[in-house]
C-alpha cells in the first residue's frame, strides 16, 4: 500500500474531467479499484457507446462511476459534478498537431476549460486539492529550448517561452493553461494544486480501439512512413499506466506538490523503432537515422515548416524526474514493454495490420 493509499479515502466522490480518453481511462480504472465514487462530467451521459469501457471497469471494481452532463467551454458546467467532491482531476484538453484555427481548437479548449473548471473548485467549499494534467510542452516548446536550459536538461523550474499562436500553438495552448491555473491557485488558500506535466504517453488504452496523437505518432513506426529512415528527434516517453499512478499519488499523497515532470525515458524515434526490433522485425521499422538536410529539403512538402526543422532536428531531448520518483515514489516500466504492448493492441484492433512473423 502506498502513502497515496493511506491518505485516500471512499467518503468522497472523486471528479475526473476528460474520462473517456486515452489517459483518463486508466487514471479511472486506479481510482475505481481503489474503491473510489468517480462523478466523470461528460458531454453526452446518454452517450453509451462513449463510456462502455468504463461502465465495464465499474463492474469488476469495487468502486463505482456517476456520469453528468458538461461541456468544457460551458460556464458552471462542472458545479453538480462536482459537488461534494474533496478531490478534481482536470484531464480534458485537446491533443492534436494538424489544426486550422489553434485559437479556436487548441488554446480556448485548453484555457478556458481550465479556468471554468477552477471556477467550479473556487465555488465548492468541499475541494481540497485539484490535479491538472499540463505537459512537458508547458516546460520546452522546441528541442533547442532543451539544449538551452540550465545544464542542457529540463526541469520544474524551467516554463516554454518559444511557442505562440503561430508558432508550436499545441505547446502554447498548454503553457497559457497550465499559467493560468497556478495564478486562480495563488489568488486563494483553501486548495492545493498539483501539476502533472507528462511527456508523450505510450501504451494501450483502456478501450482497444483508442486514440490519441501519441497512437499516430507510434504508428508511424510500423507502418511504413518511416523505413527509409528516422530523423534525430529527441523526446520523451512515460507509459499511460505509470502516469494514471502518478495521478492517483498527485491526488493523494501527502508529499506531492507542484509540478512534477513525467517522463521515464530520454529516447528519439529511432531508438523506440529498435525497442520493437525483437517481436516487430518483420514491419518496416526505421534502421537508420536521416541526414537532417532531408527533413529540410522535404519539410514543406511533409507538413514540416523549416523553422520548425532547424529548432527540434538533430537534437537531444533531456528531463531531470527525480521530483517525481522522489515524491511520488513511482517506478517506470522499460520503454520495450510500453511501446509493445501498445503496437499489440493496435494490430489486434486492426489499427496495424497484422504481418506474418
Amino acid at each position: 500500500m502506498t502513502n497515496a493509499d493511506k491518505n485516500a479515502t471512499s467518503a468522497s466522490p472523486i471528479m475526473i474531467t476528460g474520462a473517456t480518453g486515452y489517459v483518463a481511462g486508466w487514471i479511472v480504472k486506479r481510482l475505481l479499484d481503489a474503491g473510489h465514487l468517480m462523478h466523470a462530467p461528460v458531454r453526452d451521459p446518454d452517450n453509451v457507446d462513449k463510456r462502455q469501457h468504463l461502465d465495464a471497469l465499474a463492474e469488476h471494481a469495487p468502486g463505482s462511476i456517476r456520469y453528468f452532463a458538461a461541456d468544457l467551454l460551458d460556464d458552471g458546467a462542472y458545479d453538480e459534478a462536482m459537488a461534494g467532491c474533496e478531490v478534481v482531476l482536470h484531464t480534458a484538453s485537446p491533443f492534436f498537431t494538424n489544426v486550422k484555427n489553434p485559437q479556436q481548437e487548441l488554446v480556448d479548449p485548453a484555457l478556458k476549460g481550465t479556468q471554468n473548471v477552477l471556477d467550479s473548485v473556487n465555488r465548492t467549499a468541499s475541494v481540497k486539492r485539484v490535479v491538472l494534467t499540463s505537459s512537458c510542452a508547458a516546460i520546452y516548446g522546441d528541442n533547442v529550448d532543451v539544449a538551452n536550459a540550465p545544464g542542457g536538461v529540463l526541469t520544474e523550474d524551467v516554463w516554454n517561452t518559444s511557442s505562440s499562436l503561430d508558432h508550436n500553438p499545441y505547446q502554447y495552448s498548454k503553457t497559457v493553461a497550465e499559467k493560468k491555473a497556478w495564478a486562480m491557485a495563488e489568488a486563494q488558500n483553501r486548495w492545493q494544486l498539483v501539476v502533472v506535466n507528462p511527456s508523450l504517453v505510450i501504451g494501450p488504452g483502456i478501450r482497444a480501439q483508442a486514440t490519441s496523437e501519441s497512437f499516430e505518432i507510434v504508428k508511424t513506426l510500423v507502418n511504413g512512413e518511416m523505413k527509409m529512415g528516422a530523423p534525430l528527434v529527441g523526446m520523451g516517453a512515460i507509459d499511460v499506466r505509470d502516469l494514471a499512478e502518478a495521478h492517483y499519488q498527485a491526488a493523494f499523497n501527502p508529499a506531492a506538490h507542484g509540478r512534477n515532470i513525467l517522463s521515464a525515458h530520454n529516447t528519439d524515434m529511432l531508438e523506440m523503432a529498435a525497442a520493437l526490433e525483437a517481436n516487430y522485425g518483420q514491419y518496416p521499422l526505421p534502421r537508420r537515422q536521416l541526414p537532417k538536410f532531408l527533413p529540410w529539403l522535404l519539410g514543406p512538402v511533409t507538413g514540416f515548416s523549416r523553422k520548425f526543422i532547424s529548432r527540434n532536428f538533430g537534437y537531444r531531448w533531456k528531463a531531470d524526474n527525480s521530483k517525481a520518483r522522489r515524491e511520488l515514489g513511482l517506478e517506470f516500466r522499460p520503454l520495450r514493454q510500453s511501446l509493445e504492448d501498445m503496437v499489440a493492441q493496435m494490430i489486434d484492433s486492426g489499427q496495424v495490420k497484422r504481418r506474418a512473423a
